[in-house]
């Protein structure tokens, strides 16, 4: 797919998916008739707070930094494309807006990713995190994991930047900061309802 950069081969089948499904039930072309406007979106590498998932770096590094114990962390050379989640949420809404308002052309593939200065290496991310954390919080390198992941992924955002007019708000060193208040708060026992609209709020007077 042409709006992919550096993903492997089974990243874009859901997209292969996606396109043989809306060509033969809802063509774009008949979109008149069907009323049917299919399309598919992709994120980067979304960090934010209230992320509890296994197998994620911030999550993994904020549960051993919360006991105080060295954090593992597998291929910290890897190169991601990191955002903060409420980036490609709004990127999300933009294009179900003129999927709504039947705009054909909407109907395909988009990538909502940064830019490539924020596409960092997981030790750099690592690192700054532990930084922020402080307590002497810190990672070593998982010598066991032997996995195969590819070293560099990056994400083509340009075709949402140019059809949607959506661009990314939030520098990866603010995502972070975001990120990193965010547990801060959940640490001390704040009211996390309250803490996450009040980002929400911010983010969205950046989009005025």
């Amino acid at each position: 797919h042409r709006d992919l950069h550096s993903f492997p081969t089974r990243r874009s089948s859901d997209l292969i998916v996606s396109a043989a499904y809306r060509s033969s039930f809802f063509p774009v072309d008949r979109m008149h008739e069907h009323r049917v406007a299919l399309a598919t979106a992709r994120a980067g590498n979304v960090i934010g707070g209230g992320d509890w998932s296994e197998d994620r770096l911030i999550p993994a590094l904020i549960r051993g930094f919360h006991v105080k114990q060295s954090v593992l962390i597998r291929r910290p050379e890897a190169i991601r494309p990191w955002q903060h989640v409420l980036e490609p949420l709004h990127g999300y809404i933009m294009l179900a807006e003129q999927l709504l308002a039947e705009w054909a052309q909407f109907a395909s593939a988009f990538n909502f990713g940064p830019s490539d200065e924020d596409a960092w290496p997981v030790e750099h991310i690592a690192t700054v995190v532990a930084n922020m954390w402080g307590e002497g919080a810190s990672w070593l390198r998982d010598a066991d994991f032997s996995v195969h992941e590819a070293h560099t992924l990056r994400l083509d955002a340009s075709k949402a930047r140019a059809e949607l007019g959506w661009q990314p708000r939030l520098r990866i060193e603010t995502a972070l900061e975001w990120t990193m208040a965010w547990y801060r708060a959940w640490q001390q026992d704040a009211d996390m309802r309250q803490e996450t609209q009040a980002q929400i709020a911010a983010y969205e007077k950046l989009l005025r």
